[in-house]
């Protein structure tokens, strides 16, 4: 008994043992697997581009405050905080009568609410966890958490195109590069910081639904597509592209049945979806941006349908259903169109869309678009500026997605090609521009590290040093049964390059991605995390001045002028003065109204003080605020932007207001003693420069000399008649006026009767003073008869 219990207790220990044993082998294989290793490391650099990439966009808050920057974002704040304070349905109807008065807005149909429907879900996802987060802190830092999740949609797409390796390039190219930071500091709350990566998602999405011809795939990025159209007007990009590169794989003949299912179902489900948005509505069925999508929906169809049927016919049968098909189908879809156009039905291109096509329709037909700075064609300078050495490597990707063509790869050049042209076209669309070229130029730094890291010894030398026990005489006998082979020249192509070339151009590449870096950190530093509303200046020592005048500006309103006072301005503070002034503003960036800001901005502000002070009667305006910068050398101020105020009215009121008056006679647009007439005594001029003559800025100056155009004015000593300087502040950089009212009429002091003079007086040719010859007599109640009138006697 005894013996069989230690038998027992024998093989439960060798049993232990050997349970001991596999335990730590499997421990030893999980942890030695190259394939855990390899997604633990991704996920940790994918972490680390995360935080690098929120960390670098807080430049701003951390060197000034958690403030919203910029003009557009505080229009979004706005309407962030009312929806949050009203909730969703009461936002979607709200009137708001603070701007564009007397016409008012309605924001819920003129607005993408996907960015404040994303605030508000965070605010109240934190307030369910009981954790208190004011919505301004929610807006402020939305981009930079966004920038994140860009990062990591990149990656995504990058590596269903190329490889993970490739994927982990592109995302920390994404995370730092200026082009993206632009629009993604912390306190930019504009559309453009979740728009990318709803941008970026729907495109690692379509790859999916792509390569797999899944439902699910295609489902999911008609998904996010609603979500892009949501956020951003941009969306058009999207509907445009996608059915492109479907076309160019039919005519390619790259037909599959995954290129239907993805396409026919992202189509339907993302056009019902994107008719959700009210600002959007019937636009993708009834304006031509969106006609593509449809025609290339129809013609798949067709080519599906051909495809079915030419297995019922002869390859001759064919041939002659296949033309007659093509012809009468391509033929239809035209008449459809045209005549839908013209019945109405179909809206034509717009004049934003023209200007992408013509650099120059903008300036003649749409000036308004013409006058903002990030709608001017794009330099040379501000490629390199924005993307640095990966606008070099770009075309590298290029040329090894094309070698290396597929369907997916098809989508990518297409992506290159559209979005390089369209950057060129406009600064602003090189937001769509460098998420590409991020993916590009990952794949080419990726395809080269992995050329000259990969070791290419001959297999001969490696089999010698395996081989490298066998004794000293192998090398001077042959073994017995092997003859000795002899060397044969290999061509230079096979050769592989030696250790020293190789270890040059990694340490230049590695140099050329650190450079980069310092580069990226460097302009979103100094150029990108400069808020619009807090400016500042170094003196020679490096200290540091904050010119707060906007806030103290808008702070003046808010306190000082009644609840409905009306604030007439240049558009681009029209958002600022509601946001922070709370006061109602005549126009505003929203720039729907042409004819509006051409009347309200641009006639008034060109024309003199009378003619200004009638339209200003006309619609209640109370103050007028404009910027000037002549004191402190601020270039953005009203007077560089005046002749887009005299364009826009040019173009509504020809007859009053004419470009050419405000030049001198050799073509300058000066605003010393030789500037023009009309400019010298238009409204804008004089609100810039009202007592402006009287200061004298340093000793080596006159008074009067304006620092920003570098000359002494040449209307100095004038006096406002209509309007009257309210506040100015402490740099002079934004000027309030409050406009008049009617002046009274003169009192009469002591009002006397007429003299009645005397009928017995008698003038010169002895006629009665007032007296009318042949007065007629007038009895009530009988009707005048004349006597040419009277009816002859009958006989």
């Amino acid at each position: 008994m005894f013996t069989c219990g230690l038998q027992a207790e024998t093989d439960a220990s060798k049993m232990a043992d050997t349970g001991g044993i596999v335990g730590k082998a499997d421990i030893r294989t999980v942890m030695w697997n190259p394939g855990g290793w390899k997604s633990l490391l991704t996920f940790i650099i994918l972490a680390l581009t995360w935080l690098a990439g929120f960390s670098s966009r807080l430049f701003a808050v951390i060197r000034f405050e958690s403030i919203i920057h910029e003009f557009d974002p505080w229009f979004n704040y706005r309407a962030t905080h009312h929806m949050v304070e009203n909730g969703f349905y009461n936002f979607l109807n709200w009137f708001d009568d603070r701007a564009w008065y007397p016409l008012g807005r309605i924001v819920g149909g003129t607005v993408y609410p996907g960015l404040m429907v994303t605030s508000g879900s965070i605010h109240w996802l934190l307030h369910f966890l009981n954790i208190p987060v004011h919505i301004r802190d929610i807006c402020v830092f939305l981009a930079p958490i966004f920038s994140g999740m860009t990062a990591l949609a990149v990656y995504l797409f990058t590596k269903e195109i190329w490889s993970a390796g490739a994927g982990l390039f592109a995302a920390c190219f994404i995370a730092i590069v200026p082009g993206y930071i632009s629009r993604s500091v912390a306190g930019s709350y504009d559309n453009e910081g979740i728009a990318i990566f709803a941008l970026m998602f729907t495109y690692y999405l379509w790859i999916k639904a792509v390569k797999t011809g899944q439902v699910y795939w295609a489902i999911c990025a008609a998904l996010s597509y609603f979500y892009m159209v949501s956020a951003w007007g941009g969306y058009v990009f999207i509907i445009n592209l996608i059915p492109l590169h479907v076309f160019v794989l039919l005519l390619m003949g790259r037909y599959s049945t995954r290129i239907y299912t993805a396409y026919t179902c992202f189509y339907i489900v993302g056009l019902l979806l994107s008719m959700q948005i009210p600002f959007v509505g019937f636009q993708p069925i009834r304006t031509s941006e969106h006609m593509a999508a449809a025609g290339v929906f129809a013609l798949l169809n067709v080519y599906a349908f051909l495809r079915y049927i030419q297995t019922f016919l002869t390859k001759a049968e064919f041939r002659y259903f296949f033309f007659l098909a093509v012809t009468v189908a391509a033929g239809a879809v035209f008449t459809a169109v045209v005549v839908l156009t013209w019945a109405g039905y179909i809206a034509p291109w717009s004049g934003r869309y023209y200007s992408l096509w013509d650099t120059g329709y903008a300036k003649i037909h749409i000036p308004i678009i013409a006058s903002v700075s990030e709608h001017q064609p794009t330099t040379w300078v501000s490629f390199f500026f924005d993307l640095h050495i990966l606008v070099c490597a770009f075309p590298a990707g290029v040329w090894y997605c094309i070698k290396n063509i597929n369907d997916e790869r098809v989508f990518v050049v297409l992506y290159a090609i559209f979005a390089s042209y369209f950057a060129g076209v406009m600064v602003r669309l090189m937001l769509t521009l460098t998420p590409v070229v991020c993916v590009l130029a990952a794949i080419a730094f990726s395809k080269t590290f992995e050329i000259y890291l990969k070791d290419d010894t001959p297999k001969s030398q490696q089999k010698n040093s395996e081989d490298g026990g066998d004794n000293r005489n192998d090398r001077l006998y042959d073994k017995v049964g092997k003859t000795k082979k002899v060397k044969e020249d290999k061509p230079k192509e096979e050769e592989g390059l030696g250790m020293n070339i190789k270890s040059v151009i990694v340490i230049a590449l590695l140099m050329m991605l650190m450079l980069f870096a310092v580069h990226c950190t460097w302009v979103t530093s100094s150029a990108y995390s400069s808020p619009s509303i807090v400016l500042a200046s170094y003196g020679q020592g490096g200290s540091r001045t904050i010119l707060d005048d906007f806030r103290e500006a808008y702070y003046w309103l808010r306190q000082n002028t009644h609840d409905k006072a009306r604030v007439m301005s240049w558009w681009d503070y029209g958002y600022q003065i509601a946001g922070m002034g709370n006061r109602t503003t005549l126009v505003d960036n929203n720039t729907w109204n042409n004819s509006h800001i051409a009347l309200v901005v641009g006639k008034a502000m060109s024309s003199n003080e009378s003619a200004a002070y009638e339209i200003m009667r006309m619609l209640d305006v109370d103050y007028v605020l404009v910027i000037f910068g002549g004191v402190i050398g601020y270039s953005g101020d009203d007077i560089n932007k005046f002749l887009w105020m005299v364009r826009i009215a040019e173009g509504e009121h020809p007859k009053d207001i004419r470009e050419s008056d405000y030049f001198t006679p050799q073509g300058e647009f000066r605003v010393d003693a030789a500037g023009s007439e009309t400019l010298l005594n238009c409204l804008m001029y004089k609100l810039s420069y009202y007592r402006f003559g009287q200061l004298q800025l340093d000793f080596r100056t006159p008074s009067g000399f304006d620092r920003t155009r570098g000359v002494e004015i040449g209307n100095k000593n004038f006096e406002l008649t209509h309007l009257e300087e309210a506040y100015t502040t402490e740099h002079w950089l934004v000027r309030i006026y409050r406009v008049k009212d009617l002046a009274n009429r003169e009192p009469v002091q002591s009002p006397s009767k007429p003299n009645k003079k005397s009928r017995s007086s008698f003038s010169r040719k002895g006629k009665k003073v007032g007296s009318i010859k042949n007065k007629p007599k007038i009895v009530k109640g009988k009707k005048k008869t004349s006597s040419n009138n009277k009816k002859p006697p009958t006989k």
